[in-house]
């Protein structure tokens, strides 16, 4: 890069903090943008507040710490990249934009004709188009001509984010080809996987396509595994064997669908066109109801004793991660909480929820729920599990759809 270029950051979470430390290193001059002073000052001091050995030791690179700052609101760039939230409004079950927006009017005093705007956070398609393109051209500059507005959705994965950053292929959707050119050529800097170019509203519906074919088949796989269990056999021997037809691939059951992507993104697909959304709209509910009949579950393992003394162990939204966003683990224990179950809940990897050994955290409980089984809690129940039975009251161990 002959000369760096500035690239502002808006939001420094799971997403836009990766992004622009691997930008950084690039070469390019990276300004974060967060609302959180505390996470604006551990930017700052080089204190990483995300769980990545590999982003942690890239924080301490010698180019990084020179190319990257942080600060609360924007300032002027060539780039700007937003990576906000988009939840879920819960009631409506459609987009909550407002992150989005926020983010955008920030943007508005800063911007100059020729300037790149990307986002990456997901969002229902005609997003960019219907709300993003409106409020950027009250600033006086026309999308298209002064402006370049492109949608490059992440594609990371918790736990692994380095890696994937770096070597997933992206998708950059732009309406004009001279943004899409330069949106390819920031990615193009730090990314080794390919670089796909396309139109903005198709990028916006890939990515949502991306995660809703998981929730999809993650509730098909539930479904079958639900139907195995009426008929009193083992469903993870059913989903095994139907898997030895070469043209089949059933994903494997659970105790629910969480994260920040699965079980948002299809709710998106519905807001723009509920009427050829009802297999998406149904697996929504398949994998939303799937935290009851867990719960369900564990009641008629306990039913038989006054007062039962529950241990969950597990936290986050899957194994090996500290991310506990729409975790299915913490509504089960929410759900049998206000059935009035008294429920002690554990994970080794989130912060303040660590147990000593798996034996100390069950003494004198009558249930322990293995909810999520990071790699150290299976080797903590397969190093201990004699040791944890004699220290329950009553020995009942629950796992959920282990092979092992």
């Amino acid at each position: 890069m002959a000369e760096a270029k500035q690239v502002v950051v808006v939001g420094t979470g799971y997403v836009g903090l990766p992004a622009a430390l691997m930008l950084a290193r690039a070469g390019w001059r990276v300004v974060g943008v967060d609302i959180n002073e505390n996470i604006v000052r551990a930017i700052n001091d080089g204190v990483l507040h995300l769980k990545e050995a590999e982003l942690q030791e890239l924080l301490h690179d010698p180019q990084v710490r020179q190319n990257v700052s942080a600060r609360q609101s924007p300032c002027a760039a060539d780039v700007f990249i937003i990576a906000v939230p988009t939840p879920v409004l819960p009631r409506q079950k459609v987009a909550d934009l407002s992150y989005v927006v926020r983010a955008i009017e920030s943007l508005l005093p800063y911007l100059r004709p020729g300037n790149l705007i990307i986002v990456e956070s997901t969002i229902p398609p005609l997003t960019c188009r219907n709300v993003v393109t409106p409020l950027l051209e009250r600033s006086g500059l026309r999308v298209g001509v002064d402006l370049h507005l492109a949608h490059c959705p992440e594609r990371i994965l918790p736990g692994d984010v380095f890696y994937e950053i770096v070597h997933n292929d992206r998708v950059i959707g732009c309406a004009e080809p001279v943004g899409r050119e330069m949106a390819r050529a920031v990615y193009a800097s730090f990314v080794t996987g390919e670089l796909y170019l396309t139109d903005d509203v198709t990028a916006e519906l890939c990515k949502l396509c991306e995660n809703t074919f998981r929730d999809v088949n993650i509730a098909l796989a539930n479904e079958f595994a639900a139907v195995a269990e009426g008929l009193d056999i083992d469903p993870l021997e059913v989903i095994r064997l139907a898997n030895r037809h070469p043209r089949v691939n059933i994903m494997r059951p659970g105790i629910g669908v969480g994260g920040h992507c699965i079980p948002l993104d299809p709710w998106f697909i519905k807001e723009v066109d509920p009427a050829n959304s009802r297999l998406i709209f149904t697996a929504r509910l398949v994998n939303d109801e799937v935290p009851h009949k867990m719960a369900a579950r564990i009641r008629r393992a306990v039913a038989h004793i006054m007062s039962p003394r529950l241990v969950a162990v597990g936290m986050s939204y899957k194994p090996d991660t500290e991310d506990t966003r729409e975790s299915p683990a913490l509504e089960i224990v929410q759900i049998l909480t206000a059935d009035g179950y008294q429920v002690t809940h554990f994970d080794p990897l989130v912060a303040g929820h660590e147990y000593t050994s798996l034996a100390a955290a069950v003494k004198d409980a009558d249930c322990l729920l293995l909810l999520v089984e990071h790699k150290v809690v299976k080797e903590a129940w397969s190093r201990e599990q004699d040791a944890v039975r004699a220290a329950m009251r009553t020995p009942i161990v629950l796992r959920f759809y282990q092979d092992d």
